[in-house]
């Protein structure tokens, strides 16, 4: 058994790191109410002029709007690739399976200036002109793993029985994916496409080596900072990138942390 003073100093660490991981992303809302346009303690004064003045700036938009599309489409093709990839490697074997499943995850687990170092090369190397289209390909590259990894997970946990059972009372292939495997894994589809939309909509590394003159709004944000202009307006971007990227995550992490069907299933 742990002592009382054990357990206190393991709680006391934990409350200490999540202060020093949290604690910096929480102070900046706070200064995008600020009303003057230094940083400072204490705040001069509240104010919402910040937002407007931000919300009618026509490079936030632009690079709003591009992160929203490419975004987006980035996640509709993780979702289509990642998802037909963890069913190959889940019902079908062959050899170099682990190699091919390595590779799939491998983009994670590299650093985002190498992929896009990589990408940039390959590329120019070709021929292709940097547009979106370049920025979809890199933050496919990436956010298929999430896809890949959560409908992967999903499906080990899926009893195979049920599949066999849907098939022997006369189901073909597509009702048999459409009434039992597609609602044991919905959960999982879901939140991987949402985890990779919050991890494609705020990346910047891949995207510098991409986008070429687009300008995505992560992108504005390291612009305006390395310039040091429009730092108020920075704070309300980065406020808003931290809303739109925690709110995915906290909705997935509720999606696959919650009694799902396939656990639900197994319990009957």
């Amino acid at each position: 058994m742990e002592s009382f003073w054990a357990r206190f100093a393991l709680r006391l660490w934990v409350v200490l790191i999540l202060l020093f991981l949290f604690l910096p992303l929480a102070l900046i809302p706070l200064y995008a109410f600020n009303s003057s346009n230094i940083e400072s303690w204490p705040l001069a004064g509240l104010t919402t002029k910040w937002f407007t003045t931000t919300w009618n700036d026509p490079d936030v938009q632009t690079g709003f709007a591009l992160s929203l599309r490419a975004g987006l489409t980035a996640t509709a093709l993780a979702l289509v690739l990642g998802s037909c990839a963890a069913f190959a490697i889940h019902r079908m074997t062959f050899f170099g399976r682990d190699v091919v499943s390595l590779l799939f995850v491998l983009p994670l687990a590299l650093p985002g200036i190498v992929t896009g170092l990589a990408l940039n090369s390959f590329f120019h190397f070709t021929g292709i002109s940097l547009s979106i289209w370049t920025i979809v390909v890199g933050h496919t590259t990436f956010c298929i793993v999430i896809v890949y990894n959560n409908v992967l997970a999903r499906l080990r946990r899926t009893q195979g029985s049920l599949i066999e059972a849907a098939m022997d009372l006369g189901a073909n292939a597509f009702q048999t994916f459409r009434d039992v495997t597609l609602p044991l894994i919905g959960t999982a589809i879901v939140s991987g496409a949402m985890l990779a939309f919050a991890l494609s909509f705020d990346e910047v590394i891949v995207t510098t080596f991409t986008a070429g003159a687009q300008n995505t709004l992560p992108m504005w944000i390291f612009g305006a900072i390395r310039l040091g202009q429009k730092l108020p307006e920075v704070n309300v971007v980065v406020s808003f990138v931290i809303l739109v990227t925690i709110i995915p995550v906290v909705i997935a992490a509720r999606l696959t942390g919650g009694s799902g069907i396939a656990r639900t299933t197994t319990a009957r």
